[in-house]
């Protein structure tokens, strides 16, 4: 049996391969599986593990971790994975998979093929309810998506985040969220630009306090400004079309997307550029003179609440 795990969604894929490993151990023991990373082991190695014997076991399971960072074995994987005893099972983990390959191609054709994609939006929310509720947690829907808000949209560090919440209570509430962890820049700069085009300017100085105190360099939040208003870009030139059609098209995520989509609708484009070129004159300025950037910076932000 030929079995490939691919898709850049790591969280799901470890833990299918962990099942999948679980499951097998469970039933042949732990000696049935052998496990080749493709970055260290040469093709004879590869190539020992795929033809030999289970060893004191009805069958084997091998293991190819990322084998196409093999040149050799991609070169030759067809007849790596077709001459191999009956008794042996293989489990192909490629997160990453260059579709233009006919190694991709036959995989797809020959294995049993998953693609675990990145979860975003609505999904990503309903998964965290159920990941706590499967620890005798309780999580809603909307404070699920606060904690995304928060700390961003990576499946594995929201997984650790949200065993930390359980351990402290069992019903997660925005207060210990708040509480038990912190905001990732980049959720605060898009609070920071939702803010400022609010026109809540105090909010905007607390903001920006929080991003000094948290030490994060102002060349730092002059890069995450310039990637949001690149998002705001896209929903102001957006004409007829939804949220969703614009991230396929610009290739960024939906979720990222949805969550500055009030606040790009509510611009013109001749204020977005203008915006942009100031954001663009700091930077320059910064590289040429000595510029108080945190000072520019604060003065950018209020100046867009005007």
């Amino acid at each position: 049996m030929l079995t490939t795990l691919t898709g850049e969604n790591d969280f799901a894929l470890q833990a299918a391969l962990r099942q999948h490993m679980a499951d097998f151990v469970q039933q042949h023991t732990e000696m049935a599986v052998e496990q080749i990373d493709g970055a260290e082991a040469g093709l004879p190695q590869i190539a020992e593990a795929l033809a030999s014997p289970p060893f004191l076991t009805e069958r084997k399971l091998v293991v190819l971790h990322r084998p196409s960072s093999n040149k050799q074995f991609v070169e030759q994987f067809e007849s790596s994975l077709t001459e191999m005893p009956d008794t042996t099972d293989v489990l192909i983990v490629e997160p990453k998979l260059d579709k233009r390959l006919s190694y991709y191609k036959w995989l797809k054709k020959a294995t049993e093929f998953t693609v675990f994609a990145p979860l975003d939006g609505s999904a990503l929310a309903r998964w965290a309810v159920d990941y706590v509720a499967g620890q005798d947690g309780k999580l809603s829907v909307a404070n699920a998506t606060y904690l995304m808000q928060r700390v961003g949209t990576n499946q594995q560090l929201l997984a650790h985040e949200l065993d930390k919440l359980v351990l402290h209570g069992a019903d997660i509430t925005r207060d210990t969220i708040d509480l038990l962890t912190e905001a990732a820049p980049q959720s605060s700069i898009f609070e920071l630009l939702d803010a400022a085009f609010a026109g809540r300017r105090q909010k905007v100085l607390d903001l920006y306090a929080e991003q000094q105190a948290q030490k994060v360099e102002p060349q730092q939040l002059i890069a995450m400004l310039a990637w949001q208003l690149h998002i705001l870009a896209l929903i102001v030139t957006a004409e007829s079309r939804s949220a969703t059609e614009v991230a396929a098209q610009a290739k960024v995520s939906p979720y990222t997307v949805n969550k500055s989509w009030a606040a790009g609708r509510g611009l013109t484009r001749a204020r977005l550029q203008q915006r942009l070129r100031d954001l663009a004159d700091i930077d320059a300025r910064s590289k040429r003179e000595n510029l108080d950037l945190h000072a520019a910076l604060q003065h950018y932000l209020l100046a867009l609440s005007a």
